[in-house]
C-alpha cells in the first residue's frame, strides 16, 4: 500500500503549473574564481551527489560528496565524510585570462565559466543530473585544440586510485565496513586523452582537444534498511553502469534531461517582488550583498528565497537521504556538528520550505528516515527509559540510527509533526493510514507512558531541556508545547481515519491536562514553569516559542493574549544572531502577523559574513556564494529563510488561509504562484500592487471547503462575502476547481 501512495504522489507532482515559468533573472555570479570552499564555491547537486565548482582557469577543483557516505553504526554517531576532489590542471598557465564570470543560475540548475585567453573563448558548463545520476563538466572552446592538461581524481580516505578503461576509479572502504566506489570517464571532440602514471598515479592527458567533457559516479553499498544490516549492492557495478548508460547519451540530451527534471520541480513555484529588472543584476553577487544595506533590492531577497528551493531540491531527491546540517556538500572528515541530523530544530528546519513552496516530493526523504530509524530509536528508548511504548531520540543523529550528545527527548514528537504536515497539504489518506498513522502513534505512546502526573492533575514533561540553555526539570515549555503539537496531529489523524477512537479520547485528555503556558511577572512567554526569565537574555534558541511556529497552538485570531506575550519573550531575545536564528525569526514574526519586523530580521539575515569559523559571537548572515554563515555554513538558515517568506505571505496553520498576513511595507507590489496551504489548496495566482490585492486564483486539490481571512487593509475591492472574522466561499468545492477573485 506504500507504492499506492507514493505512486499517487508522484502523479499529483509531476503536473507541471502551465503557466510558471522563472523569467526573472535567478543567477549568483562573481568575476573571478573561487578560492575558499564554504564562502565562495558553488555547489551543485542531484539529490545524493553534489559537488562544490570553484571555476580555476588553469587549475580547476571539483570537490564532490555522496550523501551516504558515513562513518558510525548503530551505536557510534560517527561523521558525514567528505569523498574526494577532481583536479584539472590545463596548459598555458602564463597567459592571461579576461573577461572572467563564474556563475550559478537557479532556474536552469547549470553552474558556467566563462573567460577569454588570447582571443580565445572558453566555457564550460557544470551539472549534477538526478536522471543519469552522475556529475558533467562540459568544456568547450571557440578555436581547435584549444585544451591540454592533466586531470587527477583523488580520494579523502587514501585508497587507491587506479585506471578504469578511459578513466580513473577508486574503491575502498570505511572503518566501520561501509563500502563506497567513484568512477571518472572523460569524452572528447579532436586531439587525443590517454592514460599517463605519474608518481606511481594514473591521470588522465588530454592533448589538443577541440573540447572535452568529464562525467563522474560515486556511490556507497549504504541501505536504509536494518534488516540488510543498512548495506545494499555492491557500488563499483553500480557506478560503472551509470557512466555507461550516460557517455551512451549526447552531451545536449544529459544536459536536455538534467534541466527538464529540474525545472519540473522549480517552476512549480513563482515569486516576484517589486520590479523584474534592477541595476543589481548587474553586480557580482558579493557586491550586491554589500551594496543591499543602500537600499530596497527586491531581486536579491527573492534569489535568496529560490537559492533555498534550489538547494532543497538538489540535496532531498525520493529515494535517497533527508539534507543533513549541510545539504550534502562537506569537504572535510571532522566536519561541523558531524553535519548530523540535529533533532532540537535543525533537520526539521530543512524541511519548512518543502510543502509551502510545492516541494512535496522533496519532503519524502525526511519522511522516509524517519520510519527508518523507528527500530533502533526503539531499543535505544527501552534501555534509557525502561518499560514505556514507542520511541524516541538524542540529538545528534546518524544515518544507522546512531545518536549521541544529549537525550532531546521531544526530538520525536518534533519528527512527527512532518509526518502529519505531509496530509496536512497533500490530504492523502492512504499516506496517513499506512506510513504516518502507525508512526504517530508510536510516537504518542511514548508520550503517554513518559509523562508524568502530578496529584493535582496536571501532566508535565519530565527533566526536560529547552534548547541549548537553562537547568534540566520538568515542565520546560519547548517541551510542552511540542507534545501539545503531538498530540493535537494525533488526534486529528484517528479522527480522519476512524481508528482508535476510544485511544484518541484518552491522548485528548491527557492534552487536555498538559501544564498550560504561563505568562510571566514582566509580560513574557514564560521558557520554564518557573518564572525566571531574563530580558537581558538575547540566546540564539528561542526555543519555548515553539508553539508559535512551527507549532500551531498560539495564533494571532484564537490566542491574543499568548500572541502578546510571545511577542514580548521575541522583543527580548533580540533581532541580531547566527544565520538559522534569524531565519527562525523571520518565522516568528511572520506568525505575529507583523511583516515589517520580519522584514527587518530578513533584511539582518542578508549580511556579508566573514570567515567560515566557529563563531557565535560573530553573527550570521550569507557569504559570497549566498550560503547561510552561522557560523559556519549551515542550510538550515537558507531554507527557514525561505520558508519564512512563504509565511510572510500565506498562511494556513490556524483554520482559515490567511493571504499577505505579513507583508511589509517594502513589499509594495509581487506575484506568488504555486504556494500551497493545508487543506488541499494552491495559489494559481496571487498579485497586489499599493497595498491591495489585485487578483487571487487558488485551486482546490481536495475539494474541501475554503475558508480565507484577509486583512482588511488589503481587501482591496475583491468581491467577496462577509462571515465572522474572514470569508468563506459556501458553495461546495471539487477537486481542480478554480475560486478567483480580482478586477
Amino acid at each position: 500500500m506504500k507504492k499506492i501512495w507514493m505512486l499517487g504522489c508522484l502523479l499529483m507532482v509531476t503536473r507541471l503549473l502551465a503557466a510558471q515559468t522563472n523569467a526573472q533573472p535567478l543567477i549568483i555570479w562573481d568575476n573571478r574564481p573561487a578560492t575558499d570552499w564554504m564562502t565562495q564555491a558553488y555547489p551543485i547537486g542531484n539529490g545524493s551527489l553534489g559537488a562544490m565548482v570553484f571555476g580555476g582557469v588553469d587549475r580547476e577543483r571539483l570537490q564532490f560528496n555522496e550523501s551516504s557516505l558515513w562513518t558510525g553504526d548503530e551505536q557510534e554517531t560517527g561523521a558525514y565524510q567528505a569523498f574526494g576532489d577532481i583536479w584539472i590542471n590545463l596548459d598555458d598557465s602564463a597567459t592571461a585570462f579576461t573577461n572572467y564570470k563564474r556563475e550559478l543560475d537557479l532556474n536552469t540548475a547549470l553552474a558556467k565559466v566563462r573567460y577569454e585567453k588570447t582571443g580565445t573563448r572558453f566555457t564550460r558548463t557544470y551539472w549534477a543530473s538526478h536522471p543519469q545520476q552522475v556529475i558533467t563538466v562540459n568544456f568547450t572552446a571557440s578555436k581547435k585544440g584549444a585544451y591540454s592538461g592533466e586531470i587527477r581524481l583523488t580520494d579523502m580516505h587514501q585508497a587507491a586510485v587506479s585506471a578504469a578503461g578511459k578513466g580513473l576509479q577508486v574503491a575502498g572502504a570505511l572503518n566501520n565496513g561501509l563500502q563506497y566506489a567513484v568512477r571518472l570517464q572523460v569524452k572528447h571532440t579532436g586531439g587525443s586523452v590517454q592514460l599517463l602514471q605519474k608518481d606511481g598515479v594514473p591521470v588522465i592527458r588530454i592533448n589538443k582537444a577541440d573540447g572535452f567533457t568529464l562525467l563522474l559516479a560515486a556511490a556507497t553499498n549504504y541501505s536504509n534498511q536494518r534488516s540488510q544490516g543498512w548495506r545494499g549492492a555492491d557500488p563499483l557495478p553500480v557506478v560503472r553502469k551509470r557512466l555507461d548508460d550516460a557517455a551512451n547519451e549526447t552531451i545536449a540530451r544529459l544536459q536536455q534531461n538534467h534541466v527538464k527534471d529540474y525545472q519540473s520541480w522549480f517552476n512549480r513555484a513563482f515569486l516576484q517582488l517589486g520590479g523584474v529588472a534592477t541595476a543589481a543584476n548587474k553586480l557580482p553577487t558579493r557586491e550586491r550583498i554589500l551594496q543591499y544595506k543602500a537600499g530596497i533590492d527586491a531581486g536579491l531577497e527573492t534569489l535568496l528565497f529560490q537559492y533555498g528551493r534550489y538547494l532543497l531540491i538538489s540535496s532531498s531527491r525520493l529515494g535517497g537521504l533527508p539534507a543533513n546540517l549541510q545539504g550534502i556538500w562537506n569537504d572535510s572528515n571532522n566536519p561541523p556538528w558531524r553535519s548530523d541530523y540535529h533533532s532540537n530544530i535543525n533537520i526539521q528546519m530543512n524541511y519548512w520550505p518543502a510543502l509551502p513552496t510545492n516541494l512535496p516530493v522533496m519532503h519524502q526523504p525526511y519522511l522516509d528516515y524517519i520510519n527508518s530509524m523507528r527500530e533502533v530509536k526503539k531499543a535505544n528508548t527501552q534501555k534509557q527509559y525502561p518499560g514505556v511504548r514507542g520511541w524516541t531520540v538524542k540529538t545528534e543523529n546518524n544515518i544507522f540510527g546512531g545518536e549521541s550528545f544529549l537525550w532531546n527527548t521531544p526530538g520525536s514528537a518534533w519528527y512527527a509533526q512532518a509526518l502529519w504536515e505531509h496530509y496536512a497539504f497533500l490530504q492523502d489518506t492512504s499516506y496517513l493510514l499506512h506510513f504516518a498513522y502507525p508512526v504517530l502513534k508510536e510516537i504518542t505512546e511514548f508520550w503517554d507512558d513518559h509523562l508524568k502526573r502530578r496529584p493535582d492533575g496536571t501532566v508535565v514533561a519530565p527533566n526536560g531541556w529547552s534548547p541549548e540553555h537553562g537547568p534540566h526539570e520538568d515542565g520546560v515549555s519547548h517541551d510542552q508545547q511540542i507534545v501539545h503539537d503531538l498530540f493535537t496531529n494525533y488526534t486529528e489523524a484517528a479522527a480522519v481515519l476512524q481508528l482508535d477512537m476510544a485511544y484518541a479520547r484518552h491522548i485528548s485528555d491527557l492534552k487536555s491536562r498538559l501544564l498550560a503556558p504561563k505568562i510571566g511577572k514582566w509580560g513574557q512567554l514564560q521558557e520554564w514553569e518557573t518564572d525566571r526569565d531574563d530580558p537581558e537574555d538575547q540566546h540564539r534558541h528561542v526555543s519555548h516559542l515553539f508553539g508559535l511556529h512551527p507549532g500551531r497552538q498560539f495564533t494571532v485570531t484564537h490566542t491574543p493574549e499568548l500572541i502578546a506575550a510571545a511577542k514580548k519573550s521575541l522583543l527580548a531575545r533580540g533581532d541580531a544572531s547566527t544565520g538559522w536564528s534569524m531565519a527562525w525569526k523571520m518565522n516568528f514574526w511572520a506568525r505575529l502577523q507583523d511583516g515589517d519586523h520580519a522584514y527587518k530580521i530578513l533584511n539582518n539575515f542578508i549580511r556579508l559574513a566573514g570567515s567560515g569559523n566557529v563563531n557565535y559571537d560573530n553573527g550570521g548572515g550569507v557569504y559570497e556564494n549566498l550560503l547561510c554563515a552561522h557560523p559556519p555554513f549551515q542550510i538550515d538558515g537558507n531554507l527557514g529563510y525561505t520558508a519564512g517568506i512563504a509565511e510572510m505571505l500565506l498562511q494556513s496553520h490556524a483554520g482559515e488561509i490567511q493571504v499577505l498576513p505579513a507583508l511589509p511595507a517594502a513589499w509594495g507590489e509581487g506575484t506568488v504562484k504555486g504556494f500551497k496551504a493545508r487543506g488541499g489548496f494552491e495559489v494559481v495566482e496571487l498579485s497586489w500592487k499599493q497595498g491591495h490585492i489585485t487578483k487571487l486564483v487558488l485551486r482546490s486539490e481536495s475539494g474541501k471547503l475554503l475558508n480565507l481571512l484577509l486583512p482588511d487593509s488589503l481587501k482591496g475591492n475583491l468581491p467577496l462575502r462577509r462571515e465572522d472574522a474572514g470569508y468563506r466561499v459556501t458553495t461546495p468545492t471539487r477537486v481542480g476547481q478554480l475560486l478567483s477573485w480580482g478586477r
